[in-house]
């Protein structure tokens, strides 16, 4: 293959990382001051992007002394199966806390990350969401600040259950006809005050 046919052509769109910050004091604080906000930044996909309060050894710093100094990465990774560029996160902090969607992740511990991912630590809360481009050589990162907590706006912080509502319609016709009468009952106590 000529290098012509290798590299990126600039028509091809590169996945971009939607990174949306809340700190219940950030108007306060230059937590911040740091992070290109608005503007999307370029990144290599052979490079982990990390996040943290030291600026040397991240490539993205939050100005907050309570925030350690390397406190997460982000790789790129792809599959076989998928074009897509996929990401996995990992916790680079020994003493912080950090969550995926109420996974928590110890020291060095890594996981997938999901299309949109609600990311815990300290008193943060951060959103990604993961919109797919065709560029397979880097990734671009986009961040903005959030008004309000983003787990308030997606609920994610709760466990997703949906109410059923039991009719008792299967249970109910193994009853003879005069106890169907009386509408739903519960399994349970029908089934023990019937039994005899």
């Amino acid at each position: 293959m000529s290098v012509s046919q290798t590299m990126e052509t600039e028509e091809d769109l590169p996945t971009c990382l939607h990174i949306k910050l809340y700190h219940p004091q950030q108007n306060r604080k230059g937590l911040y001051s740091l992070l290109p906000l608005g503007n999307r930044s370029k990144h290599s996909a052979d490079d982990p992007f990390r996040l943290g309060r030291d600026t040397q050894a991240c490539t993205f710093g939050l100005a907050d002394i309570k925030v350690s100094r390397k406190l997460l990465a982000l790789h790129a990774y792809r599959t076989p199966q998928s074009p897509d560029m996929l990401f996995t996160i990992q916790n680079l902090s020994q003493r912080g806390r950090l969550s995926v969607n109420s996974s928590a992740l110890g020291y060095l511990e890594r996981m997938d990350l999901p299309d949109k991912a609600l990311i815990r630590f300290g008193e943060y809360e951060m959103l990604v969401i993961r919109e797919p481009g065709e560029a397979k050589g880097s990734f671009e990162v986009e961040f903005e600040v959030l008004s309000v907590p983003p787990s308030r706006e997606t609920c994610m912080w709760l466990p997703i259950k949906t109410p059923v509502m039991d009719t008792g319609s299967s249970v109910m016709s193994t009853f003879q006809p005069e106890l169907r009468a009386y509408g739903p009952l519960e399994t349970d106590e029908t089934l023990m005050c019937h039994s005899g």
